[in-house]
């Protein structure tokens, strides 16, 4: 998934459960009373873990990454820009829709967006990173998903995770089909029943063009393996959740490292 904290597709999807459901699936407090807080300001983000929120009758809005984000200016601000102008589109459509609420004369249910930063692997030279978001924009129900951020320490630039590899199919092909069989064994015991061979809507094994993958470590010095994140409407229904695959990093899966990445990179012993 691309290095982004509002998807605009899903921005679309969300339009389509209540304030109250995406509140307990995020964590997010409505109140009818404004109230904003801050753990750190952006100026001693150094070193630190930020968070924000903001509540009130328009829309809730809340954000936050670890101290080893902090331990990166360049990253944290970067972040942060990106949180800001999430923010400033959230109120821009917050307040449209509130109008067109008032116009049609039906309830407006506040909006929200929120994301939450997460280490995933520390090492020398990386830090790769996992971003859960949520939207709501005052439909059926809101959306939710997953971005990955790798942080190259030396060189001071972010890399979505799947950009390590030298392309989505490569490293499908490496897995051997571990992939699907992971996948639909997970399926079939959510759904309680044998897929019977495909065909379904949801039944398919979707591409890792399709997923957000996370880079992973054991040993704190090389990545050894790897998430694969499968979005509502990818796997399955959205009342199924999300699909989150773990497999180890394998000699095969090494030649789908792009070389520019390798020294990073072993097999899981």
């Amino acid at each position: 998934m691309p290095i982004r904290p509002l998807l605009p597709a899903l921005l679309m999807l969300a339009a389509c459960s209540s304030p109250e459901e995406m509140a307990g699936r995020t964590g997010v407090e409505r109140t009818a009373e404004a109230k904003a807080s801050v753990a750190a300001s952006p100026g001693d983000a150094k070193r630190a873990a930020y968070a924000e929120s903001e509540n009130n009758d328009l829309f809730s809005y809340a954000f936050s990454y670890p101290a080893q984000v902090g331990a990166h200016p360049e990253l944290a601000k970067r972040l942060k820009a990106a949180a800001d102008k999430a923010k400033a589109d959230l109120i821009a459509e917050a307040r449209a829709g509130q109008a067109d609420a008032k116009a049609s004369g039906y309830p407006f249910n506040p909006h929200s967006w929120r994301e939450d930063w997460k280490v995933v692997a520390d090492l020398p030279g990386y830090l790769s990173l996992s971003g859960a978001f949520s939207t709501f924009s005052g439909g059926a129900h809101g959306m939710y998903g997953l971005e990955s951020l790798v942080w190259d320490k030396q060189a001071k630039n972010a890399i979505d995770g799947i950009d390590l590899f030298r392309s989505p199919g490569t490293l499908e092909a490496a897995m051997r089909g571990d992939l699907c069989r992971a996948l639909d064994a997970e399926r079939t015991e959510r759904r309680g029943t044998d897929l019977g061979g495909g065909g379904g809507m949801f039944d398919d094994c979707p591409g890792l063009d399709e997923a957000t993958i996370l880079v992973g470590s054991s040993n704190g010095q090389t990545f050894d393996r790897i998430t694969v994140w499968y979005g509502p409407y990818v796997a399955g229904p959205y009342a199924e959740g999300a699909y989150e695959l773990d497999f180890p990093m394998t000699s095969e899966m090494l030649g789908a490292v792009k070389p520019a990445f390798a020294s990073a990179f072993s097999a899981k012993r």
